[in-house]
């Protein structure tokens, strides 16, 4: 397989590592996904380093298609992109990097790693409908916002929970919030606790929580916590049905849960159920293993643990049938294989004659 090699303007001898692959990406990935993609940084750092399947798969003692599915799963979670040549095979790679921290807007900035031979990370629950576009408020709107009591409030408390001053983008999410999508402060505030107590810092994180409310018609905190509460009962479940434990799911993960409750219109009982079986089948939490198993009773139109149990009955019936059909021709010849030589007659005493004629 040809080479691919990796280039960058600047080259020095450390290799960086984003926080941000550490706090919401690394926990949650296999081993040897997570070496691939550190492996993938220290040759960037390499002056002319060049990259091939083949020699990642003899470092790391893996087969190519551990290495290929090792990229195509970091590209899945949108920290890199992958191009192809015409013969299907990776031509190139580019490193997607976040362009600050958790606090400022997130955007993917490509780094590319140039070929010499030859599911942007969801951020919260995913919006159902076009949420009024975002205004860029000026110095004079944000003065006038200020001079309300509940904006200051709301600001103050925003500062309290992010611990550090607010900066301009961020007042501008705030004020979108509470202008834009008609939040009342309460309901800022409440999104803004609701986030950091799970462990979500990020404005950017918030607004996209926000934006799902704003489509789910929350208008109150007590909405809010309805909503929050049944929503992170089916985190739980989750969690505790992959064995998930000491730390909080990623954006990939929540996306993924979001997808089978309501895009799919899936209960808590038939969602944990494939997680329970991804675990009996693989022995460790696949998010992607549990969306096939929910996607099939989806076309089957299977939506009860009882039609689920129904189905797996009558799919072992109708293998066991396969095989006894395909068993019985079989076994017809093998219990025929005796009759079917051709019989033949003897004459004992003229062979122990000759036996006894032989032997003198």
């Amino acid at each position: 397989m040809e080479d691919i090699t990796l280039y960058k303007d600047k080259g020095n001898s450390t290799t960086a590592i984003p926080n941000r692959f550490i706090d919401e990406y690394m926990t949650a990935a296999n081993g040897e996904f997570v070496k691939i993609y550190l492996y993938l940084l220290r040759c960037m750092n390499s002056p002319d380093c060049s990259f091939s399947i083949s020699r990642t798969a003899d470092k790391f003692n893996h087969t190519e298609k551990d290495i290929q599915r090792a990229l195509r799963y970091w590209e899945k979670m949108r920290l890199l992109r992958l191009e192809y040549d015409e013969g299907k095979s990776i031509s190139g790679i580019y490193l997607l990097e976040s362009s600050g921290s958790p606090e400022e807007e997130e955007k993917d900035d490509a780094v590319p790693l140039k070929k010499a031979e030859g599911s942007l990370p969801p951020g919260g629950p995913a919006r159902q409908e076009a949420a009024p576009e975002k205004p860029v408020y000026t110095a004079d709107d944000m003065k006038a916002f200020r001079e309300k009591e509940e904006v200051q409030e709301m600001l103050f408390v925003a500062e309290r929970y992010l611990g550090r001053p607010l900066t301009p983008t961020d007042t501008q999410s705030l004020l979108y919030w509470y202008d834009g999508l008609g939040f009342s402060s309460d309901l800022a505030v409440y999104l803004l606790e609701y986030c950091i107590a799970g462990g979500h810092r990020s404005l950017h994180y918030m607004e996209k929580v926000a934006l799902n409310w704003k489509d789910s018609g929350i208008t109150t905190v007590a909405q809010a916590k309805r909503a929050s509460n049944a929503y992170s009962k089916v985190h739980r479940a989750v969690m505790k049905s992959l064995g998930i434990q000491g730390r909080s799911l990623i954006p990939a993960e929540t996306a993924y849960i979001d997808k089978w409750s309501k895009e799919f219109g899936f209960g808590q009982d038939m969602i944990t159920e494939a997680c329970s079986r991804t675990i009996l089948a693989i022995h460790q939490p696949n998010f992607e293993y549990a969306d096939r198993i929910l996607a099939n009773w989806k076309r089957q139109d299977i939506k009860t643990l009882a039609a689920a149990t129904k189905a797996d009955k009558d799919f072992q019936a109708a293998r066991g049938a396969g095989k006894a059909g395909k068993a019985s021709p079989a076994k017809a010849a093998a219990a025929n294989r005796f009759n079917s030589f051709p019989q033949r007659t003897y004459n004992i005493d003229k062979l122990e004659a000759e036996l006894l004629n032989s032997a003198r």
